[in-house]
Formats: C-alpha cells, structure tokens, sequence
C-alpha cells in the first residue's frame, strides 16, 4: 500500500501520539504494575490508580479508576478503564467501556464497546462492530478498517481499504490511494499461524446502504466510491491518487518540514520494532536478556573489551567459514562427487547465511534490548519504584529512551557504538561462564 503526501501525514500523527505514551515516564504519582504470562483483573477488583500491564495475554473484567497502559500479545478489556486506555499487542478488543481516549496499536483491534472519547489506532486491521459507540474522533493509520458502529466526532483514516457501515456525525477524510479497483488485500492470517482472524474489507474505499456521514466526505482513490444518495449530508470530494514519482534534477529538494516528517517517521518505525522485538524476548527469554543485563552492569568497561573481542572473532569466523566451504566445494568436485560438491555448497552458503543473520539480530536488536533493560531498571530504582523487578516496564521505558537518544545526530552514532559493544561483551562473558570460563571473563582486554 503506497502512502501520498496526507497519508503519511495521517500516519506520522497517529504514530507522534503513540510514542508520546510509550516514552512518558511515570513520575511521583502513585501507580500500579502488573506482568506476567497472563494477567487477568477479576469482576471484583477495581485498582484505584494508573496500571501498568505487561503480559502474553491480558483481561480487564474489573475497573481501573486511573488510566490503563498495556503491551503484550492477546489484551481484552471487558471491564471499565475510568481514564485513558493505551495499548499494544497482537490482538486488542475493547468489550467494555473507556471513559476517555484509546490509543491502540496492533495486528488486529477490534470494538465492540463503548469509548468515550478520541481513538487513535494504528495497525493492520480496525473493526468498530455494531453496536459500538466512539463519541469523538477515529485517527486510523493502517491496511484496513470496517466501521460497523458510530462515531460522534469527524473520521480520518489512511488506509488501503475503509468501509462505512455505520453513522460518523463529522466528517470523513479518507486516504485510499495505492490500491487498484478488485485488488485483494492481503490476508496474513491464511497462511501464518497463531494470526487473529480479521474481516475482509474491499479495497478502496465502500460506504455502504444506510450508513451516514453527517458533515462533508472527502476522499483519495484510484477510483470513485459508489455513495447511496443521501449518505452524505454535505459536499463529497474525490481526489484522484496521484504516485509518488522518483525525483528528477528538475524536482526541487523537499522542503524541510517534509524532510522533518520522513526523519519522525524513521525514529517511529525504529521505536515500535524495537518494542516489538523486546516484548518478544522479554516474553520468550526473560532470565537470559536479565542476566546480560546484570553484566553490564557488574563490569561495563570489561563488556566495553570483550565486545570489540566478539566482532573480531566473528568476522574471523565467518571468513574461515567460507573459505573451508569454497575448499571442500572444490575438493569434492575435483574428485568426481559432483553432486555431493553441490551440496555441500548449498550447505556452507545455508550456514553462513544463518550465522550472519543471527549475528545481524543480536547486534541490532538484542543488544539494545538488554542495555535498554538496564537502563529502565536504573530509573525505577532511582524512583524507588517497585517496577524495577517489573519484567516489561523497565525493558520498554529504557529502549524507548535509547531510541530518542540515538536518533540525535553524532552523539547517537557514539551512543550506538556504546549499545553494540556493551551488549556483545555482555554475551561473551555470558557465553565464557556457560563454558566454565568464569576466570577469563574476569579478565578482560584493556579499553
């Protein structure tokens, strides 16, 4: 799905209000944590302050009285969250009642429920069933949205496809651009395991028989959407999708308000993969990511030598690597076992290839993660909060500050150098203690 110039807009919108929850800091006022493989808040409960919830699969059937924060893999809320509800997973469903604003982000968010305020979702699928109630605005940056229920404030949505069942009471701004008339948008679920069912929604843009859109309909589309007469209470506007095309010598540069959109789009993409990426771990390998952490913490100039020790290592390696599977290659093909060569080559290149991702993901990915951990287990303990031995909080607060630090121009690329080395030599250590090497990772090379 291509995005013009108001679609990325849109989305760099929804994605600025994501982030600016995803990196608050909880300050002095009180707060309650929750993590774990699953985490449910009985018929009962009601949690008087703002939770905070980190968990595989999450259930709200209580009340929470403050605002309720969320990550994690399967979120149902069939209770009442008295503030504002912000959450990410796989899967989000709001049965229940949210007295202020949604902000959601996920594969598939549905609402059958009843939300007070503003929604602001980004992800693959949104569904507003019938019935539900969203008595402001609906923000919507993703592949798809069916908008089964009513909506009290104005529609603007970035989308491949977008269909209007229901009553929006403002108007409707609606990007479809990218998308071709009978084009099918892909469904992941049909061939991934363990993905949430979604609706099929056409692409482009379908307001359907009875639905009603009370202000003015302005869309962008390859092609023009059939409105019943009478749908629309004001003037409807179709734009014509225009693509993007490369840039020429001719083009002017972008101007810098562009180019400051395209760099916050960057930093929001960096930041929702690196969460994703550490609810992971976090979930699959708490104890090994803590111990790393625990690492760099005990000797961080040690961690600083042994990681400029692993990428040498490595690089050595994998060069030896491919020069033993060229020589058997050739060996092997020099004395007639032409198809054995072959197979070995196919082989080495299958090693190598998964030796260098794997690599590729620890130094990119993993060693942020563990750093990051250790840097929001330090803010919490300097808070004196118990959401240090929290296994989500801290991991999400620390990766969300490295990521705005990273992203300032000189100081992150020293910052970057710091993470890689830190976080490789945090595993060397780690892996020389799993060998019984206990004294030489006490002794690292000098920095």
């Amino acid at each position: 799905m291509n995005l013009n110039g108001r679609g990325r807009m849109v989305l760099v919108v929804v994605g600025l209000l994501l982030v600016g929850t995803l990196v608050a800091v909880p300050g002095a006022q009180a707060f309650e944590g929750r993590g774990g493989d699953v985490v449910t808040i009985g018929p009962d409960e009601v949690i008087e302050d703002d939770l905070y919830v980190g968990a595989g699969t999450f259930t709200l059937e209580g009340t929470v009285q403050g605002d309720l924060v969320v990550f994690g893999g399967t979120l149902t809320i069939n209770g009442t969250v008295e503030g504002d509800l912000i959450a990410a997973g796989q899967t989000v469903v709001v049965n229940g009642t949210v007295e202020d604003d949604a902000r959601i982000a996920g594969y598939a968010l549905t609402l059958p429920g009843t939300i007070a305020d503003d929604v602001i979702a980004a992800g693959f699928s949104l569904e507003s069933e019938e019935g539900a109630s969203i008595g402001g605005d609906v923000v919507y940056a993703g592949y798809q949205a069916l908008l089964n229920g009513d909506v009290g404030g104005n529609l603007r949505a970035s989308s491949g496809a977008v269909r209007i069942v229901g009553a929006i009471e403002g108007d409707a701004r609606v990007d479809v651009g990218g998308t071709e008339e009978g084009e099918t948008i892909p469904s992941f679920y049909n061939f991934m395991p363990n993905v949430p069912t979604v609706p099929s929604v056409p692409p482009g843009l379908t307001v359907a028989e009875g639905a009603v859109i009370g202000g003015d309909l302005a869309y962008t589309a390859n092609f023009r959407a059939d409105v019943p007469a009478g749908a629309v209470a004001g003037d409807t506007d179709f734009s014509e999708y225009v693509p993007d095309v490369p840039e020429s010598k001719e083009r002017r540069p972008p101007s810098a308000a562009a180019l400051a959109a395209r760099w916050m789009f960057r930093q929001i993409r960096r930041l929702v993969t690196f969460l994703l990426v550490g609810v992971l771990t976090m979930w699959l390998v708490p104890g090994w990511i803590r111990n790393l952490a625990r690492n760099v913490e005990a000797k961080p100039l040690p961690s600083l030598g042994w990681g400029v020790v692993t990428i040498g290592v490595f690089t050595a390696a994998m060069a030896l690597l491919v020069v033993v599977s060229v020589l058997l290659t050739v060996v092997f093909g020099a004395i007639t076992l032409g198809g054995l060569a072959g197979r070995l080559a196919v082989l080495g290149g299958i090693v190598t290839t998964t030796a260098g991702f794997s690599f590729s993901i620890i130094w990119r990915y993993i060693t942020t993660i563990v750093v990051g951990l250790l840097l929001g287990q330090l803010i919490f303990r300097a808070l004196n909060s118990p959401a240090e031995e929290n296994r989500w909080l801290p991991m999400l607060l620390g990766v969300a500050i490295l990521i705005l630090v990273t992203a300032v121009p000189i100081l992150g690329w020293l910052v970057k150098l710091a993470i890689v080395l830190l976080g490789l030599g945090a595993l060397w250590i780690w892996g020389l203690k799993a060998l019984g090497g206990s004294k030489a990772a006490e002794s690292p090379v000098e920095v």
